[in-house]
């Protein structure tokens, strides 16, 4: 069982070593994530209108491993998120106006009505394929770099490539 979870790991960190992160620009349509266990991107479809953020990744019966949905907020806030009519499990990562995973909800369950809480404060949530976050290593404390993220307020600010 061990074995399968460590082949599993590393077949995720293959998979996503063509999105790892390297020296470019920030863009809205690509999330870099840092922590001590190593460096991502995700290439995500952003939702910052009510409307976007309301539809989210509903109807979908798939996403690639890679990718991901960005939702802005306009100010940091208390959110709650749920999976209705979403068909894919998610991993949710709440982070504040720092670009600072505050909390991360793994594996959410398909088509599950429950609220899930992200706490106050939150800004932008990342929503990525289900499982992704522990078999990368993706913690409370990971840093995000990205457009949305204010540079006076960014614990990894986008004009600057400053390391760990």
């Amino acid at each position: 069982m061990m074995r399968r979870l460590v082949a599993w790991k590393l077949a995720a960190c293959l998979l996503l070593s063509a999105t790892s992160v390297v020296a470019d620009t920030c863009r809205d349509d690509t999330v870099h994530l840092r922590g001590d266990w190593g460096e991502v991107r995700f290439r995500v479809e952003v939702a910052d209108s009510v409307e976007e953020r309301s539809q989210g990744l509903m109807h979908r019966e798939s996403m690639a491993r890679g990718s991901g949905m960005l939702f802005i907020f306009p100010r940091p806030q208390r959110v709650a998120f749920w999976m209705r009519n979403t068909l894919i499990p998610l991993d949710m990562l709440f982070l504040d106006k720092s670009g600072v995973v505050q909390k991360i909800h793994h594996n959410a369950i398909p088509l599950d009505e429950t609220q899930i809480p992200g706490g106050s404060g939150i800004l932008t949530v990342l929503e990525i394929n289900g499982g992704l976050s522990q078999a990368l290593g993706i913690t409370a404390g990971t840093e995000m770099r990205h457009p949305s993220v204010n540079e006076n307020w960014a614990a990894w600010p986008c004009d600057k490539e400053s390391s760990k």
